[in-house]
């Protein structure tokens, strides 16, 4: 039985002591928080830590930082009920740290079995992954794809439209029956299998193990994962360098560069609309203008980044690197991914690397 350990991140806060004093102290705040039972505040504090580790100078520190932050996002998300959050952090902590247990005295019962079901769920990991990213180590540790059950009408829907020219998804659409449909799948991984001698279709289980993990880590309420932008970027490029996260503030959002206000335009341009008495339409525009309408809430409000660099990028993208932004902001959306060019001409290059597979 591993030893119980009071904090399993006790000698990555050493490491962190030793270096940044700004992440060392972030990361002292983090734990104080968790320890009083500030989750969201923690939560917000660990998003912040993420974001300067991101900065110059920390690149030696961020593999080692990153178990940390995921501990205790997962402890955080455990503590508040959020049991596929916290499942999803522990299992890319476990990776790293297979032989960690939790004391007891220390963890709550809901942090304590969060923490366990991610261990029984991962498994035994045999080789661990040369990729340093937390994401990349989660999927390295991801469960082979169960190809059980039946073919829908709406295959061709989920994440193989990524690879279908439009005939093929045409010639899908037409067929009526269950049977005609599975012989289609069969004759359409078959085209691309990129070593038909062996029993095995690596093309296929690549891209239906990315869309399973998709669906476990970036479901949005009622969204599948692979339906997701971050759903789509993951199928199409697989696990990034390494993933950055911090909150959206006044000022840092493109699409609202003067801050993040809780009112749309159109909200504003209704209320100084004529009508009324001019103390009562002056009292309208400030309701929708004036001090309160604007929020800075980290809890709700972040730009996730995730760096793809050149390595990792499909042959021919000619980028040394490529950031994709996902937004999240109240009356905007969830982690939506920023339209960047080079962002969206790697997305269409990939596309076309894939749909080339079957030629």
């Amino acid at each position: 039985m591993p030893p119980l350990l009071a904090s399993p991140v006790l000698a990555i806060f050493l490491a962190l002591s030793a270096g940044e004093p700004s992440l060392s102290q972030l990361f002292s705040r983090a734990k104080e928080e968790f320890r009083l039972g500030s989750y969201d505040k923690a939560l917000q504090t660990l998003s912040q830590l993420e974001a300067e580790s991101l900065k110059p100078g920390s690149e030696e520190l961020r593999p080692t930082l990153e178990p940390a932050v995921v501990f205790y996002e997962g402890a955080c998300y455990a503590a508040l009920g959020k049991g596929a959050e916290a499942r999803s952090r522990f299992q890319t902590y476990l990776v790293s740290h297979p032989n960690a247990a939790l004391d007891p005295a220390i963890y709550s019962k809901k942090v304590i079995a969060a923490f366990e079901e991610a261990r029984k769920s991962l498994g035994h990991v045999e080789n661990r992954p040369a990729e340093k990213g937390s994401l990349a180590l989660a999927y390295a540790a991801f469960p082979k794809t169960d190809r059980s059950g039946s073919l829908g009408e709406n295959w061709a829907e989920g994440p193989v439209r990524f690879l279908m020219t439009p005939e093929e998804k045409r010639a899908f659409s037409r067929l009526l029956d269950s049977v005609a449909r599975s012989e289609y799948v069969t004759a359409f991984w078959k085209a691309r299998d990129p070593k038909p001698e062996t029993n095995e279709n690596e093309f296929r289980d690549e891209l239906e193990k990315r869309a399973a993990f998709a669906d476990a880590r970036f479901a949005q309420g009622e969204t599948k994962g692979s339906q997701t932008d971050r759903g789509m970027v993951f199928i199409l490029l697989g696990p990034p360098t390494y993933v950055g996260r911090k909150p959206l503030t006044s000022g840092e959002d493109a699409t609202d560069a003067s801050a993040l206000f809780q009112y749309r335009p159109s909200d504003v341009k209704a209320a100084s609309l004529s009508g009324g008495t001019t103390s009562q339409r002056a009292a309208r525009i400030d309701r929708v203008t004036g001090p309160g309408t604007k929020t800075n809430d980290a809890a709700s409000n972040w730009r996730e980044v995730w760096h793809y660099r050149h390595e990792l990028l499909p042959r021919g993208i000619p980028y040394l690197q490529v950031d994709f932004e996902f937004v999240t902001k109240q009356g905007y959306g969830e982690n939506v991914l920023q339209r960047d060019t080079q962002a969206l001409d790697t997305l269409e290059k990939a596309k076309a690397r894939l749909r080339q597979s079957a030629a």
